[in-house]
């Protein structure tokens, strides 16, 4: 794969605001070596299931999900349980989280002046998990990554590509390729219209993504708006189209799915691939601090089946599914292949 070759045409900045950061800085060698690891197996057909071991289960659920499960006796739709963890997550991106917590903050210690026991509990949660959500989102921008990612999705040999993100969202990985890879056109798909209509429409069009210029052949800030950008609510496995994109991407999709429709899920990518496409997968990690994250952020973050896992069991499974692994690695949070269709 070809390596982008940056020249010093944009300035090197980070800034946190209220609700996110912004960083078009690059990693220096040693920033590198701390947060990217990439290829470090060097021979899937050596691995085996009973040395990798099977992912984490994540299973301290919303408690929507479970009060709507015990008003209705059943569980809780896979749609609706989409539905309802995009909107408590988007709740999370536009808070100004300096200001909310300087509120939870003087809630917390009122409850705690007048005795208000069980109110203090709940406050104090509500205070961790602002904390977290602070460090992990603002502070480390581990969610976003733009530096991370860039590590994982540069080199690819394509001009002006089609891409095609399934489980879109907000979009913000295919934006990513769209200025790592000028030119390109892009479709978002999720069968959730609140995604389009919020997670992507409120999306902040002052956000930057470092990119490459093709004029100058060094880097360029691009914004949403300067992005060729498509947006489908419809369910993927519905999708008219056919082997017509020269990317196609997923982001914290295949862990959603228990080990029987893990194929299904890989085929949904190889179906819509150009021949000698990419595909462009990211998990979330298996570690501590994830399997933390999750237990405190339960509310917030699980409405539906979740795993987490390491960057072996992941590419294993793409492995035996019929993908040749072209670059595999982990970022802060999240794992990452790039693979070709075997």
């Amino acid at each position: 794969m070809m390596e982008m070759e940056w020249q010093n045409e944009v300035k090197e900045e980070t800034m946190v605001g209220p609700s996110f950061r912004v960083d078009t800085r690059r990693f220096s060698e040693k920033e590198y070596n701390k947060f990217v690891c990439l290829n470090p197996v060097r021979d899937w057909s050596m691995l085996n299931w009973k040395a990798v071991g099977r992912p984490y289960q994540v299973t301290t659920y919303a408690k929507e999900k479970k009060h709507w499960e015990m008003e209705n006796g059943m569980d809780l739709p896979v749609h609706t349980s989409w539905e309802l963890f995009n909107k408590s997550f988007h709740e999370w991106f536009i808070k100004d989280v300096p200001q909310e917590l300087s509120d939870s903050k003087k809630a917390l210690f009122k409850s705690l002046r007048t005795f208000r026991l069980p109110e203090a509990k709940a406050l104090a949660g509500e205070y961790l998990r602002l904390h977290l959500w602070n460090y992990v989102h603002r502070i480390q921008d581990g969610i976003w990554d733009p530096r991370g990612k860039r590590a994982l999705f540069e080199g690819l040999d394509v001009q002006k590509p089609r891409v095609l993100f399934l489980g879109a969202a907000e979009g913000y990985e295919a934006m990513q390729l769209g200025a790592l890879y000028p030119g390109s056109e892009i479709c978002l798909v999720d069968y959730d219209a609140y995604c389009r209509d919020t997670r992507f429409g409120e999306f902040p069009e002052s956000y930057p993504f470092l990119g490459g210029s093709p004029a100058t052949g060094g880097g360029k800030i691009y914004y949403k708006n300067d992005l060729h950008i498509e947006y489908v609510v419809d369910d993927i496995r519905s999708l008219p189209f056919g082997h017509e994109f020269d990317i196609v991407l997923s982001v914290g999709l295949l862990e959603h799915f228990p080990d029987e429709l893990k194929s299904e899920v890989i085929d949904w990518h190889r179906k819509f691939l150009k021949p000698g496409g990419y595909v462009i997968m990211t998990t979330p990690r298996a570690q501590l601090r994830s399997k933390l994250y999750y237990e405190i952020m339960a509310d917030i973050m699980n409405h539906t089946y979740r795993e987490l896992m390491t960057i072996e069991q992941m590419g294993l499974y793409c492995y035996e599914n019929g993908l040749d692994i072209l670059r595999h690695g982990y970022i802060k949070v999240h794992n990452g292949i790039v693979a070709k269709v075997r």
